[in-house]
């Protein structure tokens, strides 16, 4: 089962503005140590899939500084490995909006792939999958497209577009809905497919002659009855980072032991570019409490139900509570945080008191001082 793999860096950028101003949401620090781009190239190279397209569009120099060469998930080959593809474009075109325009710049690498089964995946997934379980599937059903779902309820006060699936008896798609309209248990789409390449890229070549300018409208919604697709149900630990809050709390989720041995389970390692640097030092006086804590971190005031990522300084007196540091922020002494998302970089002064709200965390941007 010949399969490559297509990763969105850029499609939902737009949805957590505050961390992709300067990033695309491929490279958003995640879970003390990992970016959001390591969990997709993780599932990626656990499925044996070795060869990966990465399609960016803008702000990617961090994601490229952080992939390199793909080594730290072994996908540094002479054949395959991962690949940057950044937007073609001239004075005639755009860079692309929609995901079925960012497979239109991705053709050329597609047809340079003799794989035969395409894996696509955005990165605001936060999930431990098999994708082999899932092409298996796909191929048992004779399917051209496999998309993977969860059942999720949603309730009213959730005001996002969601694309929902209405399955038969034998799994197959009749009917794809987007809607606002919830309260009630769903079949919701995870942002993950598998494909046919040459079905792909038939739909791609011919888009124009068919008056497809969307994947979702044309060829999930209007397509139902042309194609055969079908849904796949995971079952596992899924997080959806489709805004500041989910991202507060999808982080918080993983200060309980069940979700963090559910996502990092035995078997489906997740794999980053790992950085040398020396174990977290407590000073005296110095505490920490149902926390994460990356190395580097130098904790000398207390520290409860957080998350610091690599190199964060909490000085002595301070206290930081149900907040997320990211790399070398600075603690003054005597500051409470409380609900706070800081940024790399950033230095809060001594004294201060900062609180937010688990819906609406307080958020400090990069390389600022407060």
């Amino acid at each position: 089962m010949k399969t490559v793999g297509i990763i969105f860096s850029n499609i939902h950028d737009k949805e957590i503005k505050e961390l992709t101003s300067n990033r695309t949401l491929a490279s958003v620090p995640y879970a003390c140590r990992y970016r959001l781009v390591d969990f997709a190239l993780s599932n990626m190279t656990n499925s044996e899939i070795t060869k990966v397209g990465i399609i960016t569009k803008s702000n990617y120099q961090s994601l490229m500084d952080h992939v390199g060469s793909g080594k730290s998930w072994d996908l540094s080959r002479k054949n395959g490995g991962v690949m940057i593809l950044p937007p073609f474009g001239n004075r005639e075109s755009k860079v692309y909006n929609s995901r079925f325009e960012a497979l239109s710049n991705a053709i050329g690498f597609l047809k340079t792939c003799n794989e035969d089964y395409v894996v696509m995946t955005d990165c605001d997934n936060v999930c431990n999958i098999d994708y082999q379980k899932v092409i298996e599937y796909h191929i048992e059903k004779h399917a051209d497209i496999t998309v993977v779902y969860r059942k999720k309820y949603l309730p009213n006060d959730d005001n996002k577009v969601r694309t929902q699936f209405i399955l038969d008896d034998d799994g197959r798609v009749i009917k794809t809905v987007i809607s606002k309209k919830h309260d009630v248990e769903v079949n919701k789409f995870s942002n993950i497919f598998v494909i046919n390449r040459l079905f792909l890229l038939n739909i791609l070549e011919n888009a124009e002659d068919l008056e497809y300018t969307s994947f979702s409208r044309d060829v999930m919604i209007k397509g139902v009855d042309m194609y055969r697709i079908y849904g796949y149900e995971f079952t596992g630990y899924y997080a959806s980072i489709d805004s500041l809050a989910n991202y507060y709390k999808h982080n918080m989720e993983l200060l309980v032991k069940e979700n963090r041995d559910a996502l990092f389970r035995e078997g489906g390692a997740i794999f980053t570019n790992v950085r040398d640097s020396a174990p977290c030092r407590f000073e005296e006086g110095g505490s920490a409490k149902n926390s994460l804590i990356a190395d580097g971190c130098v904790i000398e005031g207390e520290v409860i139900n957080s998350i610091l990522f690599r190199g964060v300084h909490v000085a002595k007196g301070a206290v930081v509570k149900d907040s997320i540091l990211m790399q070398n922020t600075e603690v003054g002494e005597g500051t409470q945080l409380n609900c706070v998302i800081a940024d790399k970089q950033v230095h809060v002064l001594k004294g201060r008191l900062l609180s937010g709200h688990p819906t609406h965390p307080y958020f400090i941007t990069k390389d600022s001082i407060v």
